[in-house]
């Protein structure tokens, strides 16, 4: 690098000391802080060329000022980021760089910051303060510095606010440089830097326009991403010769970089499907609700949000799909973000995915990261691992706090298997790592991921660089509680102020939550705190589908709803109720036992004769225990595995994937690839898991009382595919349900659990629907007569799909109520109760949202991070975006009083080593225990013989004595009790899962 000879020649010595990265950290030579800047650019013009989506290049062309300006501004952007680098709070760190520093006459005052700690980060945003905003000659206006120095502080994950960046002043100015010096090369720095990418100074990099916060956020991920890739030793190793510093050399590395890396972008620049795609896609023709989805993302004058509500097995999600394409290349998206309910479900939409992107590119389909913590166990998953070249599975990296206490996880991942082939199957490793999934082109996982990239927690940029971009489609949206949708319309918020285009799935919303979310997404897009929005045409049929957007003004809202018929005809529904007898408030544990045996042998009776010329059933209990005792109960009575199959949460995580393979094979799709002989009798239970996105047909449901919403969601699985023989018994749709006491005339009973999780006023509406769908109620909630005139008998049942709207809205909405006169004031008192929680919980998700109170409208990132959320990894943020207890996952491993041995009995050592072919069988033991257990878990640790092991070294082990019982530190594993309560062990059971034993002293 040649320097200007207006430079001042001590520069040369001083641009060639100063370090960016040390010799341990840079393949054994230093990086020289210029080469690291340059490094950077480099790597952000190919991330702006092979990466970034054609509707980002748009929007930072722009900002910039016009077309073609954006693709430097973002180099520039990236590069800059370390420029608080040449401070003396930095150049400290590395004795052997400090020295050099020194030596070439750039000095502090150590004894006045040794024991003082100012980051480098912080460091960079005052100085481009100092130096672009100087008061006597500010190189920039005010708007632009201010939302371009947070992208420099706040690189290492938190933007700090503008009064943070100021050092001590106990450093008496050696933090940040004293004398002229230290601003001199500051400056030098910045205008060499400058000049290199082509600027005639730096006054000429000031941007146009200010970007939307949003924007502004999704850069700033963006420029993380480019400093870890360039922050990889092992493709940029240093550069300690200024003489062959230059943009031209650290091009040459970039590239090699990224090649070797294997990055690259989504489907780019798309052109507009054909009318007839979808068949294309599909190998079927659309279904008249389909096209109907397609129509209205072709009717989209600007991005904005879609509503698409219609029945169980309806083809939403292939209609999103096929949106998403039309929605892509009319916006210019670069791929998908597919955001499903569960891990359970993410798994089949993965191969779907994979399956759809084939039909538009065959290299697309290796481009599909599936972003949940289990997926190791995804069969498919692990098909395409070990087929692919140089095939690592980024989880099991444990990247930590580098030299300098800045933990960015920028390194590859240790790899624990060879190459298995000859191609890649899957996106780069490099986007496998922590906390870049979200960056892979396309993307499956569970909703949690759009959750968590709206908690204003550390590197949340990194997250919302990975959605912007992108179509958002979200499924099962109906399944978001209270709580979990103040994330949901925080993240909409975000979205909507990004321009990405968003498709919303559910079987039906109740009105208020659809105008929840749209006006959520639209206030974001207008860059206000509340907006107000009705839907503009409203339609009553269904399936339908509601757009919304904003005009060119930013303020007026567009949209349209818009109806179709169903692709299959209106069902008729037997609705049964199976009464329950529930125990009371008080009764010991040998009594709920009692109860429970009853209740279960009642359903029993109900499966045998239902099912005596054969049929497949669905139960679905809503918690494990009641699961586990049901098929304990079946096993027992001689049904053998063949005939019945437990799914909960609670099995290991190999049993839990098995099972739900073999259910989809066996009561999935006829026509499905895969598909097994339908069962002569077959019964799965299963909790919640089975609820929605479980694409299985049983001929009857048993199910335990939920609200009417979700109870339509099981339905869906009744009766769901064509071509399925039927024995005559079952041959009708019906539904069970139980798990309630009705009481003639009175309130009826509700199972404890249920109320906990659902709430008591809607379970109270829903059995009303419910008794008055088998006859049990009057036809109207003013009536004191049944549907036929009597005082309840016979079966009136449910349209399906054609009532599903309006059950959901009359439950809902509450007015007027659904219940008995004689049932209102029980219905009001819990309503109260209801309600007060409600609040109680919204506001409980306050703390943790990423916009705090008061800065909806807030231009700029400064301070975003201030009182930030304490949640860091994704166990502990998952249970902050689902407001639940945290739980913690441990490896079961058996111990047969002389080693360890896996759930499989195959033998490790005495410390518990595990060979490299054991591994996969000892982690699918994973199991997460039920939340009561996270204090006692906090104590368990790896085995041993784990702690080298990149897998293992940060698992919790919970050993297994010979009787399957849980035991630490040779004393049963045990929670505290909870007051009055009894205290609870756990063991393990191969066909029952994790099983909570209760030691109970009462009676």
């Amino acid at each position: 690098m040649e320097l200007d000879d207006d430079v001042d020649p001590r520069m040369a010595r001083w641009l060639g000391t100063l370090w960016g990265k040390s010799k341990e950290k840079a393949g054994g030579r230093t990086n020289l802080l210029i080469a690291h800047l340059l490094d950077t650019a480099a790597v952000g013009e190919l991330i702006w060329d092979h990466f970034l989506a054609p509707s980002t290049r748009a929007l930072l062309d722009e900002v910039a000022g016009g077309p073609g300006r954006g693709r430097r501004l973002f180099a520039w952007l990236c590069g800059i980021h370390d420029c608080g680098k040449a401070t003396p709070s930095h150049q400290r760190l590395w004795p052997e760089g400090a020295r050099a520093v020194r030596a070439a006459g750039l000095t502090w005052q150590e004894s006045d910051i040794a024991r003082l700690r100012w980051r480098h980060d912080k460091a960079g945003g005052n100085i481009l303060r100092r130096y672009l905003g100087d008061r006597s000659a500010p190189l920039w206006e005010r708007r632009h510095l201010a939302w371009v120095w947070p992208l420099v502080a706040g690189h290492h994950g938190r933007f700090p606010t503008e009064g943070s960046l100021r050092p001590s002043r106990k450093s008496g100015g050696h933090l940040l440089g004293k004398g002229e010096e230290w601003q001199l090369v500051q400056r030098t720095l910045i205008d060499v830097f400058t000049r290199e990418l082509g600027y005639t100074d730096v006054a000429d990099v000031q941007p146009e326009v200010v970007p939307p916060k949003a924007v502004q956020l999704h850069l700033s991920g963006l420029i993380v991403m480019a400093d870890w890739i360039a922050s990889d030793e092992k493709h940029f190793t240093g550069l300690d010769d200024l003489a062959v510093v230059s943009i031209a050399e650290s091009r040459e590395r970039a590239a090699t970089a990224w090649t070797k890396l294997g990055l690259r972008g989504g489907w780019g620049r798309l052109s507009t499907p054909e009318p007839e795609f979808f068949a294309d896609r599909f190998r079927r023709e659309a279904r008249s609700s389909q096209r109907l989805v397609i129509e209205a993302a072709r009717s989209m004058a600007r991005p904005g949000i879609m509503v698409v509500e219609a029945p169980m097995g309806e083809g939403k999600t292939k209609a999103a799909l096929a949106a998403a394409e039309v929605l892509a290349a009319r916006f210019g998206a670069d791929g998908v973000f597919l955001g499903m309910p569960t891990q359970a479900t993410s798994d089949p939409m993965f191969t779907e995915v994979r399956a759809w992107l084939a039909a538009i590119d065959a290299e697309l389909p290796a481009q599909v990261g599936l972003l949940h913590g289990r997926r190791r166990f995804t069969s498919e998953w692990r098909r395409l691992l070990a087929t692919s070249d140089g095939a690592a599975d980024a989880d099991a990296g444990f990247a930590g706090v580098d030299e300098f206490d800045c933990d960015d996880r920028y390194g590859t991942v240790p790899r624990d298997e060879e190459p298995g082939g000859h191609e890649r199957h899957l996106p780069a490793e490099w986007l496998l790592g922590p906390k870049r999934g979200l960056l892979c082109p396309f993307v499956v996982g569970t909703i949690d991921q759009l959750l968590m990239a709206a908690t204003r927690t550390k590197h949340v940029m990194l997250r919302m660089a990975g959605l912007a971009g992108k179509v958002v489609i979200l499924d099962e949206v109906h399944a978001a509680d209270v709580y979990m949708s103040r994330f949901l319309a925080e993240g909409l918020r975000w979205l909507g102020q990004a321009g990405v285009p968003v498709v919303l799935l559910s079987a039906t919303l109740p009105p208020a939550q659809r105008r929840a979310l749209v006006a959520a997404y639209l206030g974001g897009a207008a860059s206000r705190e509340e907006f107000g929005w009705t839907e503009a045409s409203p339609a009553d049929g269904y399936p339908r589908v509601t757009t919304a957007w904003l005009d060119e003004d930013g303020e007026t809202p567009r949209g349209a709803t818009t109806s179709s018929p169903s692709w299959r005809a209106d069902q008729r529904v037997a609705v049964e109720v199976l009464a329950e007898r529930l125990p009371a408030r008080g009764d010991g544990s040998a009594e709920r036992d009692r109860l429970q045996r009853m209740a279960d042998e009642d359903v029993l009776a109900l499966l045998t004769d239902r099912l005596a010329e054969g049929g497949c059933a669905l139960v679905i209990r809503n918690t494990v225990a009641r699961a586990q005792s049901l098929y304990a109960l079946l096993r027992e009575r001689g049904w053998d595995a063949e005939e019945t199959t437990l799914l909960h949460a609670r099995l290991t995580t190999r049993a839990r994937a098995e099972r739900t393979e073999r259910s989809l094979r066996l009561l999935g799709s006829p026509a499905a690839e895969g598909a097994l002989p339908r069962p002569r009798r077959f019964v799965l239970i299963a909790t919640q898991l089975a609820e929605q996105s479980f694409d299985i047909d049983a001929d009857l449901l048993v199910t335990d009382l939920a609200p009417v919403d979700l109870l339509l969601q099981r339905v869906g699985r009744v009766h769901r595919h064509e071509g399925v023989i039927r024995p005559g018994p079952v041959r009708a749709p019906a539904v069970v349900v139980t798990g309630f006491a009705p009481a003639g005339e009175g309130v009826p009973e509700l199972l404890y659990a249920s109320a906990a999780i659902y709430g008591r006023p809607l379970l109270l509406r829903s059995a009303a629907e419910v008794l008055r769908a088998a006859g049990d109620l009057p036809a109207s909630a003013e009536d004191d007569t049944a549907a036929d005139g009597t005082a309840g008998t016979g079966s009136r049942g449910w349209t399906i799909p054609a009532e599903v709207p309006e059950l959901v809205s009359r439950v809902y909405d509450g007015e007027p109520s659904v219940c008995p006169r004689s049932w209102r004031a029980a219905e009001e008192a819990a309503r109260q109760e209801w309600a007060a929680d409600q609040r109680r919980r919204a506001d409980s998700a306050i703390p943790y949202l990423l916009t705090r109170q008061g800065d909806g409208t807030k231009s700029t990132l400064e301070g975003l991070h201030q009182a930030t959320s304490d949640a860091g990894d994704d166990q502990t943020l998952g249970a902050v975006v689902r407001d639940g207890e945290e739980s913690v996952e441990v490896i079961l491993v058996a111990h047969d009083g002389s080693r360890y041995r896996t759930l499989s009995g195959r033998a490790l050592t005495a410390n518990g080593d595990v060979a490299a072919d054991l591994v996969d069988d000892v982690l699918g033991a994973t199991v997460r225990l039920p939340p009561r257990f996270t204090a006692a878990a906090r104590e368990l640790g790896p085995l041993p013989g784990w702690r080298g092991d990149p897998w293992l070294r940060g698992a919790r082990a919970l050993v297994l004595d010979g009787t399957g019982v849980a035991v630490h530190d040779g004393s049963p594993f045990r929670a505290a009790p909870r007051p009055g309560g009894p205290e609870t062990g756990l063991r393990h059971d191969v066909a029952l899962g994790l099983v909570e034993t209760r030691h109970d002293t009462r009676a």
